[in-house]
């Protein structure tokens, strides 16, 4: 019998391998069958960077660093900008591809497609299909943007009436992920260029100079989803299969990885295998860090959407406060870094 058994190898599933690689515990990796997205931006934090580099998978990924970002809301006063300087760290984040980091991680590590018989079994395999969850009233449409100047190390977050529209530097050009009206995100998707990228700098409203070019198109539903019980006996849930966030911030992969880092302590250190009251200890343990930061996404993506006077008001009035208070703003930097342990 196996000591654990992870089901999906996704970024998540392979990190907790990885982790585990040097415990003296049985481990086996199962393979899902589902093919990864043709084009996902995702923005890894300088606390993940970490946790990759201890992996031994940092070295060789392609990214961009952030090193700033610049945050402010559609037709409205109120703007704030996040330095890595004032973090404490060399960048806020780094922005990469899905599909190569998954590769990276699969280089790594070794998958089996047969299912085996094991004391603990951890659910890795992505957003769960039997929760319904809280479904927003945004879809996102995700891209690749070419604009004049090219990026730097400079994202931008703008809220927008319809959800908040996001740009991250990528090798000279943008990554987007643009939440909005699903009938809107409908005809866009399928706009002609021209059209899509009018309205696009519309909403930009110059922050990033002009948009030219846009590739990979692709809409995605959003929603959050979230397990009642992290721990069920013997089997436990982690990054997405636990909690599937909206995409504001880019917390859920950079959470998922968290998640990946504790439970590969607890089973380490778990005397024969992995006891249920191991699983209940790493359940207690995570709970924090994923309830404020589930919060903290529900509230920008829904309590920041929304184009009433006292909503654009109240946002406004939050972003200035951020830019002026350095304390605040540099603890809402490395929350978003380092989760839980960023609180005092």
């Amino acid at each position: 019998m196996l000591d654990v058994l992870i089901r999906g190898a996704g970024p998540v599933g392979c990190a907790l391998a990885l982790a585990l690689r040097n415990s003296g515990l049985q481990v086996a990796l199962l393979e899902a069958s589902a093919a990864p997205p043709l084009f996902r931006p995702i923005a890894l934090s300088y606390a993940s960077r970490l946790i990759l580099e201890r992996l031994g998978v940092w070295t060789g990924l392609n990214v961009s660093p952030i090193e700033r970002i610049l945050v402010s809301q559609a037709g409205s006063f109120g703007r704030t900008r996040l330095d890595a300087a004032d973090a404490g760290v060399p960048a806020l984040g780094y922005v990469t591809d899905y599909a190569a980091l998954l590769a990276q991680l699969r280089a790594q590590v070794t998958t089996t497609t047969e299912v085996s018989e094991a004391r603990c079994i951890v659910h890795a395999e992505g957003a769960p299909q039997d929760t319904e969850g809280k479904r927003y009233a945004q879809d996102a449409i995700v891209g690749l943007l070419h604009a004049e100047p090219p990026s730097t190390a400079t994202a931008f977050e703008r809220f927008t009436p319809e959800g908040p529209l996001a740009l991250l530097p990528l090798a000279g050009r943008y990554a987007l992920i643009w939440s909005m009206r699903p009938e809107r995100a409908a005809r866009l998707v399928a706009a002609s260029e021209a059209q899509f990228l009018r309205e696009l700098n519309a909403v930009a409203g110059g922050a990033i100079g002009r948009g030219t070019t846009i590739e990979k198109r692709a809409v995605q539903p959003l929603a959050l989803k979230v397990r009642g019980a992290r721990v069920e006996g013997n089997e436990v849930y982690i990054g997405n299969a636990a909690q599937t966030l909206h995409p504001v911030a880019g917390q859920g992969l950079n959470l998922g990885l968290r998640d990946a880092w504790d439970l590969a302590h607890v089973l380490g250190r778990a005397p024969a295998g992995a006891a249920p009251a191991m699983l209940t200890r790493f359940a207690a343990q995570r709970r924090l860090d994923a309830g404020a930061t589930i919060r903290m996404t529900d509230f920008l993506a829904a309590g920041f959407a929304g184009d009433n006077v006292l909503l654009r008001a109240a946002r406004g009035a939050a972003l200035t406060a951020l830019d002026i208070f350095p304390a605040p703003r540099r603890f809402f930097a490395r929350r978003m870094i380092f989760g839980a342990a960023a609180l005092p």
